[in-house]
């Protein structure tokens, strides 16, 4: 390495570290985010370094074919994007700063990420989950009970381990939820999970609650209210013993809720209030995962798909 690009290399790391100083006095950012920040920037200055470039002397197109370098290398869209938007942050404090004249990194267009559609599971595969749990036992009839108002309802897990009894009437077949910014929501139950919750609630939960007292309705062994990692273990549990490869979460069976809803030719909107989703942007993606399923079928069975 010649002198001039040991300078500007000693130059580069200079000006990062004004610039997470910078951020750390102007924006009391964790530790973590600046370490996040500064790895990115050291990425590139390094790479600049290695082409007779420096993070001042870049052009527009240096950073280009920095960032389509990263992409060769197989780092996904979104990473990349994290990347420009550092870079973009760093330039904007060096033009701030008067070290640059120009921001070579002002036109530079943010990948496209795409949208990922949320996993799902098959109806089959629902069906063998929830026949999982042994119902001879409290804990299985508990853990039928669970799964069965997650599919019915469509909880998030926060909701659904936080249900207490008063939450819950079977008589007309609703579940009270109180999500996000504390809004309130009915939410039908249907007829199987109704039928498992009443055998739940008179067969095996006073038995876990003993001398407890607690009006959670979901306790554990001990009695106690359940965490979220908890009842993830339990559905990771049954999932084996149902022979289901897929990776399943509380998040998956909320998925599953949804999509199948749309399958099945439930309008938007009233999925958009079952799942508790401020906007209806947000629910919308329940549409392409139904159309990603008619073209999979499509291609399965059609002579020429």
């Amino acid at each position: 390495m010649t002198g001039a690009s040991e300078d500007a290399v000693a130059g580069d790391a200079a000006l990062i570290e004004r610039f997470i100083d910078s951020l750390w006095t102007e924006c009391a950012l964790s530790r973590n985010t600046l370490d996040a920040y500064r790895g990115d920037l050291q990425a590139c200055a390094r790479w600049l370094g290695d082409h007779d470039r420096s993070l001042v002397a870049a052009t527009r197109a240096d950073l280009q074919d920095y960032l389509a370098s990263r992409m060769d290398c197989g780092t996904r869209p979104r990473t990349v994007a994290r990347l420009l938007s550092s870079i973009r942050r760093l330039y904007r404090y060096l033009l701030r700063e008067e070290v640059v004249t120009e921001d070579p990194a002002a036109l530079i267009e943010t990948p496209r990420l795409g949208r990922p559609l949320p996993k799902s599971v098959s109806e089959e595969q629902i069906g063998r989950l929830l026949e999982a749990p042994d119902t001879g036992t409290i804990l299985g009839l508990r853990d039928r009970a669970m799964l069965e108002t997650l599919y019915a309802t469509g909880l998030r897990v926060s909701e659904l381990v936080g249900l207490v009894l008063s939450q819950i009437d079977l008589d007309a077949g609703l579940v009270r939820v109180v999500g996000k910014g504390d809004k309130e929501r009915l939410v039908p139950l249907g007829e199987e999970a109704a039928w498992w919750l009443d055998s739940y609630l008179s067969g095996g939960r006073d038995r876990l609650v003993r001398r407890h007292g607690t009006d959670v309705l979901f306790p554990t062994a001990r009695g106690a209210a359940m965490t979220r990692q908890a009842f993830w273990h339990n559905i990771r549990r049954h999932a084996r013993v149902a022979g289901i490869g897929t990776a399943l979460s509380p998040h998956t069976l909320r998925h599953a809720f949804a999509t199948h809803l749309v399958n099945h030719g439930a309008d938007l909107r009233v999925v958009q209030m079952l799942l508790g989703h401020a906007d209806l942007s947000t629910t919308q993606i329940y549409t392409e995962v139904a159309r990603e399923r008619l073209k999979n079928l499509h291609a399965r069975h059609h002579p020429r798909g």
